[in-house]
């Protein structure tokens, strides 16, 4: 079967020297909203706010990282992926935070497996003590695989495994 001339795509794909692709990747949909850290920051309570800047603190105690944020997070990336994440809601500050052992605590809310070294723990946090060393310490844990150390060494040992 003949294909028809008109149904055929045009030789010259570009429109005003932009390819379709390049074009579709500048344009965003009127709806597509670019979200911002003050989105998230506004109209919350000044003390959830204040514990996501001692959560921001923490992090860059770890070391540079950026941000990527989207409707229902902040994360944070490292140079080889994201590795913890928070946002300030109407009952505190609620976030993520990827390692490589299931920390069982009361402000870890859950931990589940993401791949097979990962696991992402959701916590809350309610007052600036709950932000202490021991959380820091998962911090760091947290920044060393957004650095992609985790790709490189096997998995601590869980608590009272013994190799």
């Amino acid at each position: 079967m003949a294909e028809r001339k008109d149904l055929q795509a045009p030789r010259d794909r570009t429109l005003f020297g932009v390819t379709p692709v390049t074009l579709s990747a500048i344009v965003r949909p009127m709806s597509e909203r670019i979200w911002t850290i003050d989105d998230h920051l506004t109209d919350k309570p000044e003390e959830f706010v204040a514990l996501y800047h001692q959560f921001i603190d923490l992090a860059k105690a770890c070391g540079p990282f950026t941000y990527a944020i989207s409707k229902g997070m902040i994360t944070l990336k490292g140079i080889r992926r994201g590795f913890a994440g928070a946002r300030p809601d109407a009952r505190g500050l609620r976030g993520y935070m990827d390692l490589q052992r299931v920390v069982e605590d009361p402000r870890i809310t859950n931990a589940s497996p993401y791949t097979k070294r990962l696991f992402v723990h959701a916590f809350r946090i309610t007052r600036p003590d709950q932000l202490d060393d021991e959380f820091a310490g998962w911090m760091r844990e947290a920044y060393d695989v957004g650095q992609g150390y985790h790709l490189r060494q096997p998995p601590p040992p869980a608590p009272g495994e013994i190799r």
